[in-house]
């Protein structure tokens, strides 16, 4: 079983065909986290880019394409990091039934009583 990062590794560094003789290989493929592990770089971000714009490639016909297209560099970055959800939008989230992304825009514009009365709402008691 491979994982989108030895898929990576191998379009970045090793130039291994992860698809020659292992046609289990088209399941593990995941194009969206493979494309957003070369967006991090200025010379792959076009190449990731051109990859998105033709979903419809088949894993293989998408991974090959990279593979011969991307010239051989060690390549490291850390993934950005997920965004932290403070309690307040979580507790509008639970009040109003709203989206994260409605939520946030609603966080901005609800004073400090209205948000107090919102956390006593949602709390739920206990230790």
């Amino acid at each position: 079983m491979s994982t989108p990062f030895d898929f990576l590794n191998a379009i970045n560094f090793t130039k291994e065909d992860m698809f020659k003789g292992r046609k289990e290989n088209d399941k593990d493929y995941l194009p969206f986290i493979v494309n957003r592990g070369l967006s991090y770089f200025s010379d792959t971000v076009m190449y990731a880019n051109e990859m998105n714009r033709y979903p419809d490639l088949s894993n293989q016909q998408q991974f090959s394409f990279l593979l011969y297209s991307i010239s051989k560099k060690k390549r490291f970055s850390k993934w950005a990091p997920k965004e932290s959800v403070s309690e307040d939008l979580e507790n509008v989230c639970a009040f109003y039934g709203y989206s994260k992304r409605v939520a946030k825009s609603v966080l901005n514009i609800l004073t400090e009583e209205q948000l107090n009365y919102i956390r006593e709402k949602q709390n739920k008691g206990g230790k």
